[in-house]
C-alpha cells in the first residue's frame, strides 16, 4: 500500500471555507443525525436483543454451521464466541450490463465470511432501472425517483436489525445514491460498497455519437443505428462513457467507501473477485478492530466535500447536483449549488473521459485512474486527508492500484505518473484551471451547465428561443425543418413535480446536428442530462421549475434568452417591467393527466407531489 504518513498538505482556502460553511449550516442537523447513530450502535446484537421467535426467523433458512455463529446455539448448547452477520443488500438483475456480474456475489460473500468466523445473509434485494432502456420512453419517468424507492428497499432490507455490519452492492445511476440514502438510515453499521466494474471497450463513444447524429438526419437506418449501438453496449459492465454510473464509481473511492481501487476492474479480470473477498474481509475487519467507523461517521461534511471536488475534478454527471445534495441530507449535511460552485472555481478539471473528451473509462483506468486522480487532489491541498474510511490507512490507500500476487492475493501499488496526458494530467498542468460545472442564475432561475466538453466559442449564446412542452415537440420540429437557424430550444414541464425529471438524452444528436450544421443553439430546461450532456451548451435543472411556478413558465416563442456561462447568467431579455407582469402559462391538463398514467406512473403520484426542488435533491421523503 501506498505511504500513510506523509507530510499533510495545508488544504486550499477556497476547500476550506466552503466546508466550514457546510458544517456551520449543519450542526443542529448533523448534531442531531450522529445522536441517532449513537443511540443505534449503544445496543446488544440483534440475536442478543431480539426475542427468541424473532431470533428464530431470522435465522430459520441458515445451514446449521451459521446458526451456531450467529446465535452461540449448538444443539442446546451455549457457545461461548459469536461471529459477527453481514447483511447483503443486493442490487442483481441481469436486465442492467452493470449489475448482471452480482449474481454470484452473495454465495462469494458467504463462503468469504465463513473463514473468518462470521456470516452473511442477503438481506433484500432493491429495483435497478436502465436509463439506456427507458430513455426518451415513459419508463424514465420513474428514473429519478427510483433512487428514493430504492432507499427506501435498502431501509426494508436491514430493518430486520439483525445484521452487524452491510455490504451493498450495486452501480448504476440511481442505484448507488439510493443505496447510499438507505445505508445512512443505518448510519450505525460499518458499511462497504461492492461493484462490479466496466465492461470492456467497444465500439468508441464518439464513433457511435456520430451515428446517432446521422440517424437524427436520416442518413442511416435502424439496422446500421442498431449494429452501432450493439457494437457499444456489448456485454456485462458499466457503459464505458463517464456518466452517472461511472461517476458514482469515482465518488465512493473519494468517499473511501470501496475497497481501494476496486471502481474501474473489469467483471472478467481475475482480481474482480478477490476484491468482492476483500470487501468482506474490509467490513469484518471494522468490526473487530473497534476502532473504524460506521458509514455515518465515515460520510461527513469533509466526506461529501471530497465527493464533490472528484465530481469537479473529473468533469463528472451533473445528476450528482441532485443525487449528492440528497445523500448529504440522509446523513444530517445540507449542501447547495452555491457550494459547488464555489469548489468548480478553484477545482482544476485532471481528466478528459467521453464526453468531455474520446476516451473511455477503461482507458481512464489504465492511464491511472481514480488512484492517480485522488493522489493529484490530495497532493494539491484540493482533499481533505484526514478524513475516516473504511480502510485503517485513510484516503492515502485510495491513491493505489490493485493487482494480484502470483498467488492469487492482493497487492497495491501507486497510480505513479500519468501514463496517457491526454487523458488525465497532474494537478500543476491540467486541462482547465476550473472543474468542469458552472451555476447559471438570473431571471430564469438558478440552473447548472456541464462546461467541460463545450466548446469555448459556444459558452455564450444568445437567440431567439422556441418553447416546447415535450422533448417528442421537439423532435417534431427538429424533422420538419423548423429549428434550421440560431435558437434557443426551452423545454419545459420536465422538473420533478411535473413528470418525475427525465432525463433527455434523445435531444442530443438533433441539437447536435444543428449545432454541427453551424447555428448557435442551446437547451434551457427543468430536466435532466445526465453525464452526457455532450458538446451543445445546456442549461439544466433550472430552478424552480415551471410546473411549480418557476419562470420557465412565462417564457414565450421569439424571447431573447443570453446563455453566458463565463458571466454564469441566464437571462431572457425583456424588460423588468413586461417580465413582471407577464402571467404564468399552467401545465397543459392532458399532459399532466398523461403524466400520471401508464408505466406504473400512478404509483409514483405522491413522490411527484412531496418531491421538493432540484436543488434541494429533488427529495420525497420530507
Amino acid at each position: 500500500m501506498p505511504d500513510t504518513t506523509s507530510t499533510p498538505v495545508a488544504l486550499h482556502p477556497v476547500v476550506e471555507a466552503v466546508t466550514r460553511r457546510i458544517v456551520e449550516r449543519s450542526a443542529a442537523t448533523r448534531s442531531a443525525y450522529l445522536a441517532q447513530v449513537a443511540q443505534m450502535a449503544d445496543r446488544k446484537p440483534g440475536a442478543d436483543r431480539m426475542g427468541c421467535a424473532n431470533v428464530a426467523h431470522a435465522f430459520a433458512a441458515m445451514p446449521e454451521a451459521d446458526k451456531t455463529r450467529v446465535t452461540g446455539l449448538d444443539k442446546l448448547r451455549i457457545v461461548a464466541e459469536k461471529g459477527p452477520n453481514i447483511g447483503i443488500v443486493n442490487a442483481y438483475n441481469d436486465l442492467l450490463s452493470a449489475h448482471a456480474p452480482l449474481q454470484h456475489y452473495p454465495d462469494l460473500v458467504k463462503v468469504e465470511a465463513r473463514k473468518h468466523g462470521a456470516t452473511a445473509q442477503v438481506a433484500g434485494g432493491v429495483p435497478a432501472m436502465c436509463d439506456g432502456v427507458t430513455q426518451g420512453t415513459a419508463g424514465m419517468e420513474l428514473s429519478l425517483f427510483s433512487r428514493d424507492a430504492i432507499a427506501m428497499a435498502t431501509a426494508v432490507s436491514l430493518s430486520h436489525d439483525v445484521f452487524d455490519a452491510a455490504l451493498m452492492l450495486g452501480v448504476c445511476d440511481k442505484i448507488v445514491p439510493g443505496l447510499l440514502i438507505g445505508a445512512l438510515h443505518f448510519g450505525h453499521l460499518p458499511t462497504v460498497f461492492v461493484p462490479a466494474g466496466p465492461m470492456t471497450s467497444g465500439l468508441p463513444n464518439n464513433e457511435k455519437a456520430k451515428v446517432r447524429e446521422k440517424a437524427a438526419q436520416g442518413l442511416v437506418g435502424r439496422p446500421e443505428l442498431l449494429a452501432a449501438e450493439s457494437a457499444a453496449y456489448h456485454g456485462e459492465g458499466t457503459c464505458t462513457f463517464y456518466g452517472t454510473a461511472n461517476s458514482n464509481q469515482m465518488l465512493l473511492e473519494a468517499m473511501g467507501l470501496h475497497v481501494p481501487g476496486t471502481a474501474f476492474i473489469n467483471p472478467g479480470d481475475g482480481v474482480r473477485q478477490e476484491l468482492t473477498r476483500e470487501a468482506v474481509r474490509t467490513v469484518l475487519g471494522i468490526i473487530k478492530a473497534k476502532r473504524f467507523a460506521p458509514i455515518g461517521e465515515v460520510v461527513d461534511e469533509r466526506c461529501i466535500v471530497n465527493a464533490m471536488v472528484a465530481l469537479l475534478a473529473t468533469g463528472g454527471s451533473t445528476n450528482h447536483l441532485i443525487h449528492w445534495v440528497a445523500v448529504a441530507r440522509a446523513a444530517g449535511i445540507v449542501i447547495d449549488w452555491n457550494d459547488f460552485s464555489s469548489l468548480s472555481d478553484v477545482v482544476p478539471l485532471l481528466t478528459r473521459v467521453y464526453p468531455n473528451g474520446s476516451a473511455d473509462v477503461n482507458q481512464f483506468q489504465a492511464a491511472g485512474g481514480p488512484g492517480y486522480v485522488i493522489r493529484e487532489l490530495l497532493d494539491a491541498g484540493f482533499m481533505h486527508a484526514d478524513v475516516l474510511t473504511v480502510r485503517s490507512g485513510g484516503l492515502r490507500e485510495y491513491t493505489a492500484i490493485p493487482s494480484a500476487k502470483a498467488d492469487g492475493s492482493l497487492q497495491w501499488a501507486d497510480a505513479g505518473a500519468s501514463k496517457d496526458e491526454t487523458v488525465v494530467r497532474p494537478a500543476s498542468s491540467p486541462f482547465s484551471a476550473s472543474g468542469g460545472l458552472k451555476l447559471l442564475k438570473g431571471n430564469l432561475g438558478r440552473s447548472v451547465i456541464k462546461v467541460s466538453a463545450v466548446p469555448e466559442d459556444r459558452h455564450i449564446i444568445e437567440a431567439p428561443c422556441r418553447v416546447f412542452d415535450s422533448q417528442e415537440a421537439l423532435h417534431k420540429a427538429f424533422s420538419a425543418d423548423e429549428l434550421n437557424r440560431d435558437v434557443v430550444c426551452v423545454v419545459r414541464w420536465q422538473g420533478p413535480q411535473a413528470n418525475g425529471m427525465p432525463e433527455l438524452h434523445k435531444l442530443t444528436p438533433p441539437l447536435a446536428v444543428l449545432q454541427g450544421k453551424g447555428y448557435r443553439v442551446a437547451l434551457v430546461t427543468d430536466g435532466r442530462m445526465s453525464g452526457a450532456s455532450g458538446k451543445v451548451p445546456a442549461a439544466i435543472h433550472v430552478s424552480p421549475e415551471a410546473a411549480a411556478g418557476g419562470p420557465l413558465a412565462k417564457v414565450r416563442d421569439g424571447d431573447i434568452i443570453r446563455l453566458d456561462a463565463t458571466a454564469e447568467t441566464l437571462e431572457v431579455l425583456v424588460s423588468a417591467a413586461e417580465w413582471d407582469a407577464r402571467p404564468l402559462a399552467t401545465m397543459p391538463q392532458e399532459l399532466r393527466v398523461s403524466n400520471g398514467i401508464g408505466m406504473g406512473r400512478e404509483l409514483f403520484a405522491n413522490f411527484r407531489r412531496n418531491a421538493l426542488a432540484a436543488e434541494e435533491g429533488a427529495c420525497t421523503w420530507f
